[in-house]
């Protein structure tokens, strides 16, 4: 009997969803889910029509981490030096570096939906999405504490960049889970819904993004790295360098001849 497989896709619309299907796994992020998983992300990416890509899971996990029992696929055996290792989780470890620092780069937005338990590797996955939304049934952790090991795949770089590294040290250092209302006061996730209503939630906001300007959402995505990264002049530069050509483009003047239009109207009326 052949497995169903580790990744399915589907578009509602401007939306391209990717549901983690690997329920009686927890959604351990196995070879073959990061192969499908890199090609929905080129689909997104190469695909004009799609302005969003939504990531979600079946099961009673969004995603236990990285798959432990699957031996070693890419062949590599076990590093022997601290280089090796270094290496390996540079080039390998099913090109996850690989993968997520390609949804960085890419200008378009990508939303990551936990409606369960995140760990490991699937936190280190969302941490290089855009936005981040949490069901109340949603925590968070990273166990590489309990292994005397740190998460190497954005799980201390990009964490530390969002919620800094007071909270950093506590899931980290502390080795301590947090809980969807906490993952909230610290930053690490936008919006925390019902699980009742979470579905309906992520989808309206899904649309809601999709109706954003593109050209905006790709400036803004890299604007916003790039503001965080220089001195408080040099972040103003970037403010100018960006809008300088934003407002060459032809929707933003009609938007603007739109919105006094239209409040030459509504004065008329008053």
């Amino acid at each position: 009997m052949s497995e169903d497989p580790h990744l399915l896709t589907e578009e509602a619309g401007p939306i391209l969803i990717a549901t983690l299907n690997r329920p009686q796994k927890l959604n351990a992020l196995s070879g073959q889910l990061m192969k499908l998983f890199e090609a929905a992300v080129h689909r997104f990416r190469d695909t004009p029509a799609l302005k969003v890509m939504l990531i979600r899971a079946t099961g009673r996990y969004f995603c236990a981490g990285a798959d432990l029992l699957s031996g070693d696929p890419e062949g590599s055996g076990q590093a022997k030096t601290a280089s090796e290792i270094r290496e390996s989780h540079r080039l390998k470890l099913h090109g996850m570096q690989r993968i997520y620092n390609e949804m960085e780069a890419i200008e378009k937005p990508f939303v990551v939906a936990h409606h369960a338990p995140c760990v490991g590797g699937g936190l280190e996955l969302s941490l290089s999405c855009d936005f981040r939304l949490a069901a109340k049934s949603a925590r968070y952790s990273f166990p590489e504490g309990k292994f005397g090991v740190l998460p190497a795949s954005n799980g201390v770089s990009r964490l530390a960049r969002i919620v800094g590294t007071h909270w950093a040290r506590y899931i980290i250092m502390a080795n301590l889970p947090v809980t969807a209302d906490r993952a909230l006061i610290m930053g690490l996730v936008h919006e925390v819904w019902p699980d009742e209503t979470f579905d309906d939630e992520v989808m309206r906001f899904c649309r809601h993004v999709a109706e954003q300007n593109g050209e905006q959402m790709g400036a803004a995505k890299i604007a916003i790295e790039l503001a965080r990264d220089v001195g408080l002049a040099q972040a103003r530069n970037v403010e100018r360098l960006a809008n300088s050509a934003l407002m060459l483009n032809p929707e933003y003047r009609a938007g603007i001849e739109k919105y006094i239009a239209g409040i030459g109207n509504k004065a008329k009326k008053e």
